[in-house]
């Protein structure tokens, strides 16, 4: 028993910190506007869900990438990422029409000329330009290599090893 309120108690205390992060994101974007970097993915339970990073420049002049949120998503078909996508703006206080810039893998349902979610956002907003994301070329040469060398996968496994100890 004491073991699940220690677990609730861990989930209250990460959501107080989303919280925070989120306001300090909003407060940072100050109601200008952002870049999309969105990609789909599976998550260890074969659960489908959106991860959604910004891309705005702060009061400093400095150009942010800031994880947003991961929502998970009954399918990843554009209709249905686009409302997961408006319903996470409402939910914060973002539109669709603050949106400058869009940035997905090569996927047909992302970047899709008629039925894909980058034009699912230009109908909505035309200012919304699309640029592919060479990010996603790069995470496949990250999940290539340590195949293929023993050291790197190595490395990899003490990060993540590391990462879940934190």
């Amino acid at each position: 028993m004491l073991f699940f309120i220690f677990i609730q108690f861990i989930s209250d205390i990460a959501s107080c910190f989303v919280q925070i992060t989120l306001n300090y994101i909003l407060e940072d974007i100050g109601g200008d506007m952002f870049s999309l970097l969105i990609d789909e993915v599976f998550d260890v339970s074969d659960k489908e869900q959106m991860a959604v990073v910004l891309r705005y420049v702060d009061k400093h002049e400095l150009i942010l990438e800031r994880l947003f949120g991961v929502v998970q998503v009954k399918e990843t078909s554009a209709a249905c990422l686009k409302s997961a996508l408006e319903k996470l703006f409402v939910d914060i206080g973002l539109t669709l029409k603050q949106v400058r810039g869009q940035c997905y893998d090569g996927a047909s349902n992302m970047r899709g000329e008629f039925n894909g979610l980058k034009a699912k956002i230009l109908e909505e907003n035309s200012s919304a330009y699309y640029v592919h994301c060479f990010a996603h070329q790069l995470q496949l040469v990250i999940v290539a290599v340590p195949k293929r060398n023993d050291d790197i996968a190595d490395f990899f496994y003490m990060i993540s090893t590391l990462f879940n100890v934190v």
